[in-house]
């Protein structure tokens, strides 16, 4: 990050107790290098999206205001309005530039808001913000997005009885800033996921194709949508646009549909791009059965299930409860399936204790039968 930008330092949003480790230094090239670009399919080695995970909303009253890009997807758990439950919020992250000459993701992790971003923004504990930014054609885009895009959140005038729209405000903001920063390179670009947490009130913004999966009792539930460009939805607001997708690229550039950054590819300030900077909005209340957050970039998502990678930190925390380890063994074994990308991935606990042991109900058991005893079955039926 070039120095005199006047914005919030990184050590203003890394402060509050919440030290959150960078990973390798180096940095990357994705997307735009020309030598890749037409070699590269985004769904090339990707698993199948499971169709048994859900994608889980509910509303909340902090977040009241109406909004029709929040998806509102219910599943609501029959403990959900009489729970007291109160989340305790720590966090672990881990990053490794994976098989790339340079490292672009950008993180952040906040456990306790309150102290990151000082009283004048009136936020009470538990509160938390969590952030994970995929950058391409360079560091900058990604870069300046950590650094600014929570002050851009807390200082939006909208914060504190509108929360859902200062937070989509401050996607448009950091990506109107970043382009006005003269220092940085303006054409480099960033996807961007993030995560709010007020009491038991949690949002999710998304723009790009990252992903944050919640973990429900054992259950992968999506509380985010991979923006890529053949996304139906997608494909049909960048064609609205007068955008072109070759090959599963935007314009035959960009393998995301919605990033902050690549101003080379939205044009002048002010116009209707295809590529949006506006992220989607997805909000849960939080209960006893939400045990963790998991946040990753794509390069995660590209050779893991989102089931497969709950089952896996559920698993190690109820080895060890630790969510740092619980990052770590999603990224080796990321690296281990070989992805072709830069790693990064957080991991939220919303409680002190391990997730408990899942008892499945007798009624539930499944039982089989052999060959054999079928036939001695069907023969004692048909002498009957």
């Amino acid at each position: 990050m070039a120095a005199g930008t006047g914005y919030m330092s990184e050590t203003a949003i890394m402060g509050g107790g919440c030290p959150c480790p960078k990973g390798n230094s180096d940095r990357s090239m994705e997307d735009q290098n020309g030598d890749t670009l037409g070699n590269l399919n985004p769904n090339a080695g990707k698993p199948p999206r499971d169709l048994s995970v859900m994608r889980h909303s509910s509303s909340s009253s902090w977040l009241a205001e109406p909004d029709s890009n929040v998806n509102l997807i219910g599943l609501k758990s029959s403990t959900e309005e009489k729970s007291e439950f109160s989340p305790v919020l720590r966090s672990g992250s881990c990053s490794d530039k994976g098989p790339k000459q340079y490292m672009e993701d950008e993180f952040i992790c906040v456990d306790v808001l309150g102290q990151c971003v000082g009283p004048e923004a009136d936020v009470h504990s538990p509160a938390a913000f969590y952030g994970v930014f995929d950058g391409h054609g360079g560091i900058d885009a990604a870069s300046f997005t950590r650094m600014n895009i929570l002050k851009f959140i807390v200082e939006d005038p909208h914060f504190s009885s509108g929360t859902k729209k200062a937070v989509k405000s401050a996607f448009v903001k950091a990506d109107l800033a970043f382009r006005d920063a003269s220092a940085l390179d303006s054409s480099s670009g960033t996807t961007a996921l993030v995560a709010l947490v007020l009491g038991r009130a949690m949002l999710i913004a998304n723009a790009g194709d990252s992903r944050a999966v919640l973990g429900k009792r054992g259950r992968a539930i999506e509380l985010s949508k991979d923006h890529k460009p053949n996304c139906t939805s997608e494909r049909l607001r960048i064609e609205k646009l007068g955008g072109v997708i070759y090959d599963g690229y935007l314009n035959g550039q960009l393998s995301v549909a919605r990033a902050l950054g690549d101003w080379h590819i939205k044009g002048s300030k002010g116009s209707k791009s295809p590529l949006s900077s506006e992220p989607e909005l997805e909000e849960i209340v939080l209960t006893e059965e939400d045990e963790f957050l998991i946040m990753g970039c794509d390069g995660l998502w590209d050779v893991m299930s989102s089931q497969c990678a709950v089952t896996m930190v559920r698993k190690e925390l109820m080895q060890h409860n630790d969510p740092t380890k619980c990052a770590k063994v999603l990224v080796t074994e990321a690296l281990q399936r070989n992805t072709c990308d830069n790693l990064t991935v957080v991991v939220v606990c919303f409680s002190n204790d391990p997730p408990p042991k899942i008892e499945i109900p007798r009624s539930h058991r499944r039982r089989s039968i052999s060959a054999e005893g079928l036939d001695l079955l069907k023969g004692v039926l048909s002498n009957r």
